[in-house]
C-alpha cells in the first residue's frame, strides 16, 4: 500500500521559513519523480516544485529563489524548504510521487498558513 505522509506545515509570520517533509512507503522511492503542489481556498491545485529521479529540481516562477526541493533516497523522503514566506503562500501543500508509467500517488496534504 502506497503512503505519502506530509509533515512540517504550520502557522508562520511573513518572512519566516518552514520545511515540509514527505515520507514515502510502498513505492520504490528512487524510481519516482517527486513533486509538491498546493491548493489555496477557492483556487485550483497548482504546481510548486518537482525533482527528478536524478535530483534535478524544477520550481514554479512564483517560488523561485525562495523554495528549494530536495530528496533523500536513503530515507525515501522529499523535502520542500520554504523561505521568505508570503501570505499568498498560504495553502494546503500536497506531495506527489510519479512512477515510470506516469501513475501518480498523492499525500493527504499539510496546511501552511502565513500571517501578515
Amino acid at each position: 500500500q502506497v503512503q505519502l505522509v506530509e509533515s512540517g506545515g504550520g502557522l508562520v509570520q511573513a518572512g519566516g521559513s518552514l520545511r515540509l517533509s514527505c515520507a514515502a512507503s510502498g513505492i520504490i522511492f528512487s524510481e519516482n519523480v517527486m513533486g509538491w503542489y498546493r491548493q489555496a481556498p477557492g483556487k485550483r491545485r497548482e504546481f510548486v516544485a518537482s525533482i527528478t529521479r536524478g535530483g534535478t529540481p524544477l520550481s514554479a516562477d512564483s517560488v523561485k529563489r525562495r523554495f528549494t526541493i530536495s530528496r533523500d533516497n536513503s530515507k525515501s523522503t522529499a523535502y520542500l524548504q520554504m523561505n521568505s514566506l508570503k501570505p499568498e503562500d498560504t495553502a494546503v501543500y500536497y506531495c506527489k510521487a510519479q512512477n515510470f508509467r506516469g501513475y501518480d500517488d498523492w499525500g493527504q496534504g499539510t496546511q501552511v498558513t502565513v500571517s501578515s
